[in-house]
């Protein structure tokens, strides 16, 4: 009597491995992430996101029509509880090249940042900063990611709350030193799926003991939020994530990106004419009388 739930969980496990390598290599064709001849460095943290990531990237380069070539780089930033046998020892069972570089970031945070302070922000940087230049060092000509779609969502929503602009996680970018391309394979998959698939897998998957530990980031009530939304109307993160790259300027209000001012229906001196009366007006109003 079991074997009938058997298959079919094995016939609904196919179908999500289905489609998250669809979905994956739909974001690379789409944004031309990897090319003929790459090195790409998968930057591997321990958990869900980035164990997913390169195990999907293995299986989609079996069949690639290009060749390129990955390896997996893990920091270890010396963080209580780190195990430093668990990657190691999984990487080697499914023969990835890797690396591991030693770097104390932890002890750089918990000096800098105060007692209950949010430390996210401060290690990422300096984790950031560790894999970059690493990169950049040794040749790599990518480097992939682990954000998924409602990671891209959640930063939409945190720059815009907390940072007055409209920007999110792009798929691929240079870095801001010029050094660097950087992919997001992961950029269609939903966060559910995702965990979904790395427990089906038995990831040994590692958690951060510094940042997890922390209650009440900006994140999580951003995540708190959409994962409401999407309860009460389920397809919402989608719509919102497709919004990401459906953008209409003219509808904004960014000048630098659309030209209103040339909107005008006045003409030639008439146009100019305007321009400076309202300016004109401008100044009277803002001077003390």
């Amino acid at each position: 009597m079991n074997a009938i739930p058997s298959r079919k969980h094995e016939y609904e496990a196919g179908k999500l491995a289905k489609r998250l390598r669809h979905q994956v290599g739909q974001a690379i064709a789409d944004f031309n992430m990897i090319e003929d001849g790459d090195r790409v460095m998968v930057c591997l943290s321990g958990g869900k996101d980035s164990y997913t990531l390169l195990d999907i990237l293995l299986k989609l380069r079996a069949k690639a029509p290009v060749h390129f070539d990955l390896t997996a780089v893990h920091l270890d930033q010396k963080q209580p509880g780190y195990d430093p046998d668990v990657l190691p020892g999984y990487l080697r069972s499914v023969g990835v090249p890797f690396e591991i570089l030693e770097q104390d970031t932890y002890s750089v945070v918990k000096r800098v940042i105060p007692e209950g302070k949010t430390m996210c922000s401060l290690c990422s940087r300096l984790r950031r900063g560790s894999l970059y230049t690493y990169a950049a060092e040794n040749g790599y000509t990518k480097i992939a990611l682990g954000h998924h779609r409602d990671d891209i969502v959640e930063t939409l929503f945190l720059n815009l709350f907390h940072q007055g602009t409209l920007k999110a996680m792009p798929p691929k970018l240079r870095s801001d030193d010029g050094r660097n391309v950087l992919i997001r394979p992961l950029a269609y998959c939903a966060e559910e799926d995702i965990a979904e698939y790395a427990g089906s897998q038995g990831f040994p998957i590692m958690p951060c003991n510094l940042c997890g530990s922390q209650e009440n980031l900006q994140r999580k009530t951003i995540k708190a939020m959409l994962g409401e939304w999407e309860r009460k109307h389920p397809g919402r993160v989608e719509n919102i994530f497709r919004a990401i790259g459906n953008v209409a300027p003219s509808q904004l209000a960014d000048r630098t990106l659309f030209d209103f001012a040339g909107l005008g229906t006045a003409v030639g001196g008439a146009r100019a004419d305007a321009h400076a009366w309202l300016a004109g007006e401008a100044r009277e109003t803002a001077e003390p009388s």
